[in-house]
């Protein structure tokens, strides 16, 4: 049987996560990720998930959806925005969703008096922080709302986050698979929720530029 797939990916989550697990200590440099490596590597090792319970299966992805943020006020992130936009959106399946951060104000508070300042105490600036929000909630309502159309049998999700197990349990009541793909020292009670679940530490190798 061949089952419909769809990939739900947060940008951010296994970014973050990949520059963790291949940073050099000689050279402080992560390895590049090949991203569009990621539909092809990451449907055939849910796959063979999928192959441990019915050797006969076979998924046939119908897209790649990446969900990101950026701060608006960072260069870095503009970057970032043009080279999600301009180049991977444009890739084979993928579907690139992106939030804008906003600002929130903040305080910072010294370790030694405990005091809180809300404001830069030479030119009264006042201490901003752009927070990532709104990612984890919008990827799962892109995974419960294509359940619910109909648009998959097998989701592949690429994510740590255990705020999304309710999403996962609600999806897998309604006899569908989801497949976590995730890495080995995190999100183990996401990957114990999920129908199946796979290592990302294992297709690095797969996955470098």
């Amino acid at each position: 049987m061949i089952y419909r797939t769809r990939i739900f990916l947060d940008f951010w989550n296994f970014q973050l996560a990949w520059n963790y697990k291949t940073l050099d200590a000689a050279s402080g440099e992560s390895l590049r990720c090949d991203w569009t490596a990621i539909p092809r590597v990451l449907t055939a090792a849910a796959a063979e998930v999928i192959q441990k319970t019915d050797a006969d299966a076979g998924l046939n992805l119908e897209e790649t959806l990446v969900h990101a943020s950026y701060n608006p006020i960072s260069d870095s992130d503009r970057r970032l925005k043009q080279w999600l936009d301009n180049f991977l959106d444009k890739q084979a399946s993928f579907r690139v969703k992106l939030r804008e951060r906003r600002p929130q104000p903040t305080k910072i508070r010294c370790t030694s008096c405990q005091h809180e300042l809300e404001a830069c105490p030479n030119c009264g600036a006042g201490y901003v922080r752009y927070p990532e929000k709104g990612v984890d909630s919008a990827l799962l309502v892109d995974v419960l709302t294509l359940a619910w159309e109909g648009a998959y049998e097998v989701a592949v999700l690429v994510s740590s986050d255990a705020d999304l197990i309710p999403g996962v349990e609600k999806v897998q009541e309604r006899g569908l698979r989801v497949i976590n793909a995730t890495w080995s020292d995190r999100g183990h009670h996401l990957a114990k929720a999920c129908w199946g679940s796979f290592r990302l530490d294992d297709l690095v190798d797969q996955l470098r530029r």
